[in-house]
């Protein structure tokens, strides 16, 4: 099967490009750090106006019912600028739980996220410190064995640190999210949402540490050109090129693992849940590796500039160190994915292989 995006899906990232560089540029960042929220409501119902939160809303909700595949290249744009606002949790992650769920409570949100009106946070068992909860409408708390949409104003939330200025982190007080009225799903069936909500997650972030880590080199590709060093741009240094050669290496290796990780998630009949999972973590580990390679890597064509807080590149580098940890950090993807190769059998059919090694092995003797 050859897989390649359609000229639609590429009119749409370029029109994304277009216009979040306009919207969402560094200093508009900073300026949005000493607000109370930390968020712009103008620039939320601009990105509902591109289309961007509705993506995976269905068509009577108001959305453009589309899926994954078609999200995923709109998601590395939102990673190349930075964008600091709950896109994961609210489009790609909580608009298709709500979908999947089948309660009522998605007839009465899902217009509402696609058009621009709420917010969404999530508070998974992978990822508990919730990212923009005191922007959220509705907050969707989930252990392993139940799902609850709660309002905001009824959930008690307490700020956490955080090393990135643009998320704003808390946690919950869990004894305040249980209600009746607000249960989505419970045993098996909330058991499969997580899974799926996990998987969006870990591919979302994936999708924006593609778009951090080939803006990093950008930036220090442009550095090294107009740096000099004994009467030389120190890009025309061989051991410049190879760091940062290293790196888009790296970001080219992970990008198609991104996108087949988005085919995945978006047609799970044609793998199954568990191929699914390992498609994801592969993705997951690979584009975070290249992140935090690009991150160092941008830091040490800089010098010690880089560290400081006038020079841009370190909006970026923190948005690739706070991603790492969220939906799973890197170590728990590969060890995710080692779990499926080494299932004590033989090759796992995750990766295509429905063959057991020791029947087969049997059988030939």
């Amino acid at each position: 099967m050859r897989f390649d995006f359609t000229e639609d899906h590429r009119l749409f990232r370029e029109n994304l490009r277009a216009f979040l560089e306009d919207e969402c540029t560094p200093e508009s960042l900073r300026s949005l750090w000493a607000t109370e929220t930390g968020r712009s409501r103008e620039l939320w119902a601009k990105l509902a106006e591109v289309g961007l939160l509705g993506v995976l809303v269905p068509e009577d909700h108001g959305g453009l019912g589309l899926g994954e595949v078609d999200l995923v290249l709109l998601l590395e744009e939102a990673g190349r600028v930075a964008l600091p606002d709950p896109v994961v949790e609210t489009a790609a992650v909580g608009a298709p739980l709500l979908r999947d769920s089948g309660s009522s409570l998605a007839a009465e949100w899902l217009p509402r996220i696609a058009s621009g009106e709420a917010i969404l946070a999530i508070a998974h068992p992978r990822s508990p410190v919730v990212s923009d909860a005191h922007v959220a409408g509705l907050i969707v708390v989930a252990d392993e064995s139940a799902i609850h949409a709660v309002p905001r104003d009824r959930v008690k939330l307490t700020a956490q640190p955080a090393s990135d200025l643009s998320r704003r982190l808390f946690t919950i007080d869990a004894a305040s999210t249980t209600s009746k009225d607000g249960l989505l799903a419970s045993g098996a069936d909330a058991r499969k949402l997580l899974g799926a909500a996990l998987d969006r997650g870990a591919l979302a972030v994936a999708a924006q540490q593609l778009g951090l880590a080939q803006r990093m080199v950008e930036i220090a590709v442009a550095y090294a050109r107009q740096r000099e060093q004994f009467g030389k741009p120190i890009g025309s240094f061989q051991a410049v090129k190879h760091m940062l050669s290293s790196v888009q290496v790296k970001i080219e290796f992970a990008r198609p693992l991104v996108y087949r990780a988005a085919h995945s998630v978006a047609h799970p009949e044609s793998r199954g849940e568990a191929a699914r999972g390992v498609d994801v973590s592969l993705a997951n580990a690979a584009a975070s590796e290249a992140a935090l390679a690009a991150a160092r890597t941008a830091l040490q064509v800089h010098g010690a500039i880089g560290y400081t807080w006038e020079v841009d590149l370190h909006i970026w580098m923190k948005r690739a160190w706070a991603l790492e940890s969220a939906w799973g950090s890197a170590s728990w993807h590969r060890r995710r994915v080692g779990a499926a190769v080494v299932d004590g059998d033989g090759p796992a059919p995750s990766f295509g292989f429905a063959a057991n090694v020791r029947s087969s092995a049997s059988s030939a003797s």
